[in-house]
């Protein structure tokens, strides 16, 4: 799984997981919607560790528990 891939897949497991919209998770970390949509379906290929961690805010959790995903150790660029 690429990357960018991973990343994706995490913000939408998250999000299904607490109940709560991408948008949603984006305003209450102080993204704009268009970047954190942006990155969960996969247009945006490096994504930026700013931008995860505003996502991580929003949504309530840290970017260890983002990071903490088996399929982020099997990754390629």
């Amino acid at each position: 799984m690429k990357l960018n891939e991973a990343v994706n897949k995490r913000i939408n497991d998250i999000c299904t997981q607490k109940g709560i919209s991408v948008c949603q998770a984006a305003l209450n970390g102080g993204n704009s919607p268009s970047a954190i949509y942006d990155l969960s379906k996969g247009r945006t290929m490096c994504p930026k560790i700013s931008t995860v961690k505003n996502f991580c805010d929003g949504a309530g959790i840290t970017l260890s528990e983002f990071f903490n995903a088996e399929y982020f150790n099997d990754t390629e660029e």
